[in-house]
């Protein structure tokens, strides 16, 4: 190798490194065996502050909640444990049974036609929906309205994938603008409406008669959703939605310090040619035996990657299968009883919070799992005493993206928090108060 570059020594091939950082001594430490090596780690993760450890009420996109045993021990098998594309039918059929199954599971919880599998998380779903918008409507609209409730960090995936695009972004994230006021300004050159529900806030939006406004002036309406308020809540396809999206972490995935999550995508039959990401479909073969294989995959990798319309590439397979997992193991009965608990058990919690002096909760809407409170002290000193005096995860300071809410919290109960976690957290708001 030395003499295929030219030099005759190694210490020639460095010459032009300063000589005191040519050769540096490295001052390794002595070997451990595996048993120290373990203890070593374990201790180490012991500093990180998590919600196994703590008392959470942190939400904010990404949720705590409980997972069966089977989801893991699923995923971990070796016939799963990939997070690659299954291009090959003859050795794939497990993982393409299950994330036909997965797409399936999608449709029936919003009640839209057709799933892909997938993105990699609620963000990258939301901007493909505007992409896919986008490449339907030819280029000869420009205009998509963001609704100021939109997860920011959706809001801001989006703007970066529109770059260069001559995509305008309408919706002005520090007002306090409403759906309809926003409905208003659809025109002639809309080609989408985004809207989430429940919001960023946990608020859940009134969609009733939105995709009408959308359709009246040839755009198309999407719906951020929250899978889990699924089980409970009148699915987005049902008030006419053209695209649901949505972050999949909260159906089994734990919180991971922050991924790797899933984004699904649902949408029309008519549209499907515009999907970015793949589509398991189910064939038969010449004996007439079912079978499942990759029906569509308009990645730019592909045979026609001259007509591709994203340049999302690998999927995220195996959370997928995990979500499936998941949704089998709960049954939509299971769903429903989860959902229903983190419903009563965040109304609990917003009822006792707002009894206490200095501190009011956001009712103008109903709400789903999250809701808003305002606070007497900065968020970031509650906090900050909160996980200090009593090992307690406090809610998400909204300051950080809304500046007109000022001292106001997004606090997160989800079915984990017990009445006995939500009681203690009122007394050390009312403690800090």
């Amino acid at each position: 190798m030395l003499a295929a570059v030219g030099v005759n020594s190694l210490e020639e091939l460095f010459a032009d490194v300063p000589a005191k950082h040519r050769f540096p001594e490295l001052k390794i430490p002595a070997p451990l065996s595996e048993m120290e090596t373990l203890a070593e780690l374990r201790a180490l993760s012991e500093g990180n502050l998590h919600a196994q450890k703590n008392t959470c009420f942190l939400g904010a996109g990404a949720y705590q909640h409980f997972s069966p045993s089977v989801v893991n021990y699923m995923i971990q098998r070796g016939e799963f444990l990939t997070a690659y594309t299954p291009y090959q039918p003859e050795v794939s059929q497990g993982t393409l049974q299950a994330i036909y199954e997965y797409q399936s599971m999608i449709c029936a919880l919003t009640g839209m036609d057709v799933a892909n599998a997938s993105h990699y998380d609620g963000a990258t779903s939301v901007a493909e929906a505007v992409i896919m918008a986008y490449h339907h409507h030819r280029e000869k609209r420009k205009k998509v309205l963001l609704a100021p409730t939109v997860h920011p960090h959706y809001r801001q995936v989006v703007r970066t994938y529109t770059q260069g695009m001559g995509v305008k972004i309408v919706g002005d994230h520090t007002t306090n603008t409403d759906l309809n006021e926003l409905a208003k300004q659809l025109d002639q050159d809309t080609m989408l409406l985004v809207v989430q529900s429940p919001n960023f806030l946990g608020q859940i939006e009134a969609l009733e008669g939105l995709a009408a406004k959308c359709h009246a002036v040839g755009a198309w309406l999407c719906v951020a959703t929250e899978p889990v308020s699924l089980g409970l809540l009148k699915p987005p396809g049902q008030y006419g939605a053209d695209v649901v999206t949505g972050e999949g972490q909260s159906l089994g995935l734990p919180l991971s310090f922050g991924g790797p999550y899933l984004g699904f995508f649902a949408t029309r039959k008519e549209y499907v040619r515009k999907m970015a990401g793949r589509l398991v479909g189910e064939a038969h073969d010449k004996n007439g035996q079912r079978g499942f294989v990759l029906t569509l995959s308009t990645r730019e990798q592909h045979i026609k990657r001259d007509k591709a319309t994203s340049n999302i590439c690998t999927n995220q397979g195996l959370m997928a299968i995990a979500a499936t997992v998941y949704l089998a193991t709960l049954g939509k009965h299971g769903l429903r009883r989860v959902a229903e608990l983190c419903w009563h058990k965040s109304h609990y919690a917003a009822k006792r919070i707002a009894e206490i002096p200095g501190y009011s909760v956001d009712t103008s809407k109903p709400f789903f799992q999250e809701f808003v409170v305002k606070c007497p002290k900065p968020v970031h000193e509650i906090n900050q005493f909160l996980i200090n005096e009593r090992n307690i995860i406090g809610g998400y300071d909204l300051s950080h993206d809304y500046a007109h809410l000022r001292q106001h919290m997004l606090v997160c109960v989800s079915e984990l928090n017990s009445h006995e976690d939500i009681n203690e957290l009122v007394e050390a708001l009312k403690e800090i108060g």
